[in-house]
């Protein structure tokens, strides 16, 4: 068994649900990881002894943040209808079959070096535990294989076999579904934890109230959690069907009525805010703030994917919730760490508790308030400490 004590902390932001915002923040402290594992948080003064010590030099050290949304298995480049978007496009989910054909191009070898990089690229700027969907293949073939790769990456991937209707059934809608909910996922199952669906009855390509609930129920049936994509570009039911049927996160909340924050504020779904989407689709930014003083749970993902936002940055993410979603320094922070991993049903990251997961990011600065005050500089970054 080795250890070592991670000290020269300038703040410790644990989010263990103390002070001020739930940080449990605390100075002079020192953290002992045995093992891979938080075994020790105290005064610095008071730590044990350790095979090894890791200075941080006055830096911050906070939870690495835990990003719950993301597409990252994916090949080929979109950049051309961003472009279009910002001279006015409106998004409507079309876009998505052009990533589709792109990605079922693409060998295995080529969409796990793409993955590789991303989640590398997530690492060095702070997120230590990550989401991948599926959904760019929409073949059983293709999500199988979408699943398998995000299997080498993480242990939170999400079968979404029910994006979009991919142009082949476009005449046979129920036939994709039928698909969808019988031997796709019958095969993406056993690579999978959860399951989603892309519930915007203001997409022509997304799925109805009622579609998304026959693909709910069947996952649910197959042993997988649930997970919704809803109320995205308009008001709509995605909200209140994820909460009826007790899913762990409803993601984008973009357009919600009185009626929607009432359900969540009632029920035990998280919604998971993306506002990088919202910053890349020029859409409306949720209130977060409004949220928390209801009761909501919140959490705050990236949502990183070719189409509607191409950052795997969850500092990014902190910022534009302080600017545009009314939340303080703090409030992001534990939305991106402790919130998130409410959102996965997890309780071993997101904080720095005795016994859970040591992963640490620490930031070249000396409080988490730098994540939102020094918007876009890269001062985030996950912690190695293996010898």
């Amino acid at each position: 068994m080795s250890s070592t004590v991670v000290a020269g902390i300038g703040e410790l932001v644990t989010c263990d649900g103390a002070g001020t915002d739930g940080l449990g923040a605390r100075t002079g402290a020192a953290v002992v990881v045995e093992d891979g594992l938080v075994a020790w948080i105290g005064p610095q003064s008071a730590a044990p002894a350790a095979d090894r010590r890791v200075d941080v030099g006055g830096r911050a050290v906070l939870p690495g943040f835990v990003d719950s949304h993301a597409h990252l298995v994916f090949a080929g480049d979109r950049g051309d209808e961003f472009a279009a978007r910002m001279a006015g496009t409106p998004y409507d989910g079309g876009g998505i079959g052009v990533s589709v054909a792109a990605t079922r191009a693409a060998t295995d070898d080529e969409l796990r070096a793409l993955l590789a990089a991303r989640v590398a690229e997530m690492r060095a700027q702070g997120t230590t535990t990550v989401e991948v969907k599926s959904g760019y293949g929409l073949t059983v073939e293709d999500e199988v294989r979408a699943l398998r790769l995000a299997r080498e990456v993480t242990q939170e991937t999400t079968f979404l076999g029910a994006h979009v209707v991919p142009a082949e059934y476009a005449a046979d809608r129920a036939a994709y579904l039928d698909l969808v909910t019988g031997p796709m996922l019958a095969a993406a199952a056993p690579y999978a934890r959860w399951v989603d669906v892309f519930c915007e009855p203001h997409s022509a390509h997304a799925f109805t109230a009622e579609e998304a609930r026959a693909v709910l129920v069947a996952g649910r049936e197959a042993g997988l959690g649930l997970r919704v994509h809803g109320n995205q570009l308009g008001p709509g039911p995605g909200v209140q069907l994820a909460v009826e049927l007790g899913a762990a996160s409803v993601d984008h909340c973009t357009y919600l009525s009185g009626a929607d924050v009432d359900a969540l504020a009632a029920g035990t779904t998280v919604a998971t805010l993306l506002p990088g989407v919202e910053f890349s689709t020029r859409s409306p930014y949720p209130d977060a703030a409004a949220l928390l003083q209801a009761g909501v749970d919140i959490a705050l993902a990236t949502d990183c994917n070719p189409g509607t936002c191409y950052s795997s940055s969850m500092p990014f993410v902190i910022a534009l919730a302080v600017r545009e979603m009314g939340l303080t320094p703090g409030q992001a922070v534990y939305a991106a760490t402790a919130g998130s991993a409410r959102s996965l049903r997890r309780d071993d990251v997101g904080r720095l508790v005795v016994g859970a997961r040591a992963d640490l990011t620490v930031l070249d600065a000396p409080s988490h308030v730098h994540l939102s005050y020094r918007a876009g500089v890269p001062i985030a970054r996950a912690l190695d400490l293996r010898a």
